[in-house]
């Protein structure tokens, strides 16, 4: 392709509103254009990256066994309404009323497809002789985004793929999750990514085990608790931490005394008021888990993990109580609950790390007042002790004797053995070697192919631009002719056609520009391999060439110069070496987020 018979509108500046370098470069390299707010034209450079990513997808799906297929992105409410998901995703699902002649059709916009998946195969698979079998498509989903921002990362209109798995048996079903899950590993190695597997919460998808596939980067908007010792690893909602001594200090225990905190309700407030820190207040929470209040105890400075909740309380649904609960259990609004005469008899749960508190501050179940020294077997006792929080950094590896690292990141793909929720409520069953019907056991797989992109240029890029590795850049090399002169021109579009020939996707910038610009729009758009050709070097016989992540230059010979260049971009598309080695080295910014 010629610059000029493309459409690249590059820029100079960065625009209003980008916050993140993904953002910006996408932006400033003319990849993407917004339509509104999360919703993104792509322009022509930033498609054929995401044809590529894409494509590296279906190459492994389809190496893993896995069969396409592609379903509407419109599907009828009533699916959502018989697996609950309705009121799972609230307003993020996109619910939209069609008017036919003489009646009113209610549909749902996908944001994943368990449903039509598993209803199509309710209807077509019957036998287990046709079992098990995983089915796979790439399409456009759409979430009622509270927020979109940063860029492609988060949007109401995204490309995804997402994998659904078939299986007669739980070992089936292990059989395929680890076939996914290694394709996942070589989908993100092939595209050039740092990625972290983490263990994690299922979320409104449903099922018992799943992981994720992070993408380490300052930016991240996920938190992700990594031993660096072990390799354990999950997101801040699955982590898990190390059972540890909690015994209270040896203190004198303190009269328990009232206090009236007029006003003061919040963990901040009430440490100002009182005048100790966060860590010294026993935060209570009351939820409803399947529809009975329990009291949650927490420390101050700590947040409470719903998951961790749920499982302690064997509950198949967990939230916080309606305001009217929680003063019919504790007597008091919202905010000043504790576990010292609780109003109504109900469990409490209490996080390990409760036990090591001593003289302690907490709710005294009365409107603007509090109670201090507060002690644990003496004016209170909880019926359940558990890991109940979120872990953060420095708290001790549930695998090992090390610590926990916090780190940021970006979740790339997500993995799930979902079990039987979705082929229960649709009624997707077979027919066993016994001719005794079963249910089918499920799985599903997704990858984001937008955050791909975002993913890969949040953690390579430098000050001048994006550092594409080949796999996924828009073209491999990058043509630059100094000079209008017709040996220059001769000598590019030689190259440019010998390099066609040898499969390479190749842009040659024809513009008539000053060199300065077109170099800096070259790191810019961050093709991996320039190639100069100036009048300077031809009468030499070079051509001067510079991987992108390379600091500096080098000449290489016009007599077979098409062949070498090939040569080093097939070693590329294979096996990455080159970019990796650069990141692994820092040279150029690689890395740089």
């Amino acid at each position: 392709m010629r610059w000029t018979h493309s459409f690249i509108p590059t820029m100079k500046e960065t625009p209003e509103g980008a916050e993140i370098p993904s953002h910006v470069l996408m932006l400033r390299a003319g990849m993407i254009s917004q339509v509104m707010a999360g919703a993104y034209t792509y322009l022509p450079l930033g498609l054929r990256a995401l044809r590529n990513a894409e494509r590296i997808v279906r190459q492994e799906m389809d190496a893993a066994g896995a069969v396409e297929l592609l379903m509407p992105s419109m599907s009828p409410l009533s699916l959502w309404e018989r697996t609950g998901r309705v009121d799972a995703f609230g307003d993020v699902l996109v619910k939209l009323t069609l008017q036919r002649p003489g009646r009113k059709v209610h549909v749902a916009l996908g944001p994943t497809h368990e449903e039509v998946i598993t209803d199509l195969v309710a209807h077509r698979i019957s036998s287990y002789r046709q079992l098990p079998i995983t089915l796979y498509h790439i399409s456009t989903k759409f979430r009622n985004e509270e927020r979109p921002r940063f860029g492609v990362m988060r949007t109401s209109e995204f490309l995804m793929k997402d994998a659904y798995s078939f299986d007669p048996s739980l070992e089936s079903l292990n059989e395929s999750y680890e076939k996914m899950y290694a394709a996942y590993c070589r989908i993100f190695e092939r595209c050039g990514l740092e990625y972290l597997p983490v263990e994690a919460e299922s979320g409104p998808i449903g099922g018992d085990v799943s992981h994720e596939f992070m993408i380490p980067a300052e930016n991240g908007e996920d938190t992700v608790l990594h031993c660096r010792d072990c390799g354990y690893a999950a997101n801040q909602e699955r982590a898990e931490i190390r059972a540890r001594d909690c015994a209270p200090p040896d203190v004198p225990k303190q009269p328990l005394r009232k206090v009236a905190t007029p006003g003061a309700s919040t963990i901040e407030q009430v440490s100002a008021f009182l005048n100790i820190r966060p860590p010294d207040l026993i935060k209570t929470l009351i939820y409803e888990a399947d529809g009975r209040p329990i009291a949650v105890l927490i420390r101050g400075d700590h947040e409470a993990n719903e998951g961790k909740i749920r499982r302690a309380a064997g509950a198949g649904e967990l939230a916080l109580a309606a305001p009217e609960v929680i003063e019919q259990v504790t007597g008091a609004p919202v905010g000043f609950a504790g576990p010292v005469g609780l109003a109504g008899k109900l469990p409490i749960y209490a996080d390990y790390d409760v036990r090591a508190m001593a003289n302690a501050a907490t709710g005294a179940n009365e409107a603007d007042a509090h109670v201090v020294g507060v002690n644990l077997g003496r004016d209170f006792t909880a019926e359940h002790f558990a890991d109940l929080r979120n872990a953060q950094d420095g708290d001790p590896c549930p695998r090992c004797s090390s610590k926990l690292t916090e780190r940021h990141a970006i979740e790339g793909g997500h993995v799930f053995k979902l079990g039987t929720k979705y082929s229960e409520a649709l009624g997707a069953k077979f027919l066993d070697q016994a001719e005794q019907q079963q249910t089918i056991i499920m799985g599903c797989y997704g990858i984001g192919i937008n955050r791909i992109l975002a993913g890969l240029i949040e953690t390579s890029h430098d000050a001048h631009g994006i550092i594409w590795p080949v796999a996924l850049a828009p073209y491999e090399v990058l043509l630059v002719p100094m000079k209008a002169d017709e040996a220059t021109m001769q000598a590019a579009h030689r190259l440019y056609a010998d390099l066609q020939a040898a499969g390479v996707e190749v842009l040659m910038d024809d513009r008539d520009a000053r060199a300065g610009v077109k170099f800096n729009d070259a790191d810019l758009v961050g093709v991996p391999l320039r190639v100069v050709i100036g009048p300077r070097g031809l009468k030499d016989g070079q051509f001067e060439v510079k991987w992108r992540w390379e600091k500096q230059p080098a000449m290489l010979p016009v007599d077979g110069a098409a062949t070498t260049i090939a040569g080093w971009i097939g070693e590329e598309r294979a096996e990455n070496r080159r970019f990796r080695a650069a990141r692994r080295g820092g040279q150029g910014g690689v890395g740089a987020a």
